[in-house]
């Protein structure tokens, strides 16, 4: 009697490693000589699908005031502080009053801008009357007019300055830096008051140029808090500009999107992240990613035929997520391929499909 036996001495589902089986009887072996049976491999399956699969960039980036919503003091010429308004955090309204500077030296120059300005009034009436007269040339006229030309201007800073004295608020907003200490001597190189609008923050994210030159205005951003895609959601934007231009320091491209409804208020300068929705495929062919096994340059899956039976097969992958992956060539929708245990499997193995 012929008695046909079959052992799966293992099926390691962690590491997708399954052994073969070999046959035993009454003299009889396999059917070639020294030729191992199919492997059988416990795996999780999957069916390929066909569903809108959406192109994605990841990166990281800051809270920043928008343009336009950000201004930053300083003083017009050098000066001395001598009065604080505010503190950082203060709202303030446009015009308030934030940082009042000593005026001594602003009166005594607007002063000398005004003598200096009718004197040069005065003369150039004098040299245009002796040209007419001809008693002096005419390029000693030209001259007088270009002088009071000089000192108009001069007048009109000095009575500009002489306003800039006490520094306000050219936009609503809060205060988000004051450098200043009472006393302390400034100059137009030294910003001593920052006010940011609150209503008007933008999500700056940081790509490479390579990845930067996929995202255009209008593109979709999901954004979170933190700097991993696990945070706290925050909301969707939109990609409002792609920076021409590369950081001299970061060697990235700056991305700014608008978040219009941010689910909690924003803070300037905390790190969020965001995927970038740069494309759109409606019937694209998809699958886990934990299917694609690397084949050299190229990538292949194992699909499952009807009879438990794994055929190896070479794949094109478009584009990818954490999860899933984009098959552009090779498979078709409904065909089943091994997922977790890919790695463990080899072409023609039986495989014993496990669950999760």
């Amino acid at each position: 009697m012929r008695v046909r036996r079959w052992v799966l001495w293992s099926a390691v589902v962690a590491l997708g490693l399954g052994c073969g089986g070999g046959r035993g009887g009454d003299g009889e072996g396999s059917d070639a000589e020294g030729a191992s049976p199919p492997a059988v491999v416990g795996a999780r399956t999957a069916p390929v699908t066909q569903q809108r699969f959406e192109e994605t960039i990841d990166a990281i980036g800051t809270v920043a005031p928008r343009p336009g919503g950000f201004a930053a003091l300083s003083a017009p010429v050098p000066a001395r502080v001598a009065r604080i308004d505010v503190a950082v955090g203060d709202h303030v309204r446009r015009g308030d009053a934030l940082v009042e500077l000593e005026r001594a030296p602003f009166d005594a120059a607007a002063r000398s801008a005004d003598a200096a300005l009718t004197a040069a009034q005065h003369g150039a009436e004098r040299a245009r009357r002796l040209a007419a007269e001809g008693i002096v040339p005419r390029k000693d006229a030209d001259q007088a007019l270009a002088e009071l030309a000089q000192a108009q201007v001069n007048a009109v800073i000095a009575r500009r300055n002489l306003e800039l004295a006490t520094l306000r608020a050219p936009i609503g907003g809060v205060v988000t830096r004051l450098g200043a200490v009472l006393g302390q001597p400034v100059d137009p190189s030294q910003p001593i008051v920052d006010i940011a609008d609150p209503a008007a923050l933008d999500v700056v994210l940081e790509l490479p140029p390579a990845q930067a030159a996929g995202v255009h205005r209008g593109d979709s951003v999901i954004v979170v808090a933190g700097a991993s895609a696990g945070g706290e959601p925050l909301g969707a934007a939109i990609v409002h500009t792609v920076a021409a231009t590369v950081d001299t320091a970061t060697r990235t491209v700056a991305v700014r999107a608008r978040l219009t409804h941010p689910r909690r208020t924003l803070r300037i300068g905390e790190t969020v992240f965001g995927r970038i929705v740069v494309a759109v495929h409606p019937n694209a062919v998809a699958v886990p990613v934990q299917a694609l096994v690397p084949d050299g340059e190229q990538f292949k899956v194992f699909v499952v035929d009807t009879a438990g039976i794994a055929h190896a097969r070479v794949v094109t992958v478009g584009a990818r997520t954490e999860r899933e992956a984009e098959i552009t060539h090779g498979l078709a929708p409904g065909e089943v391929v091994v997922t977790y245990g890919a790695y463990g499997v080899r072409d023609s193995a039986t495989i014993v499909p496990v669950k999760p």
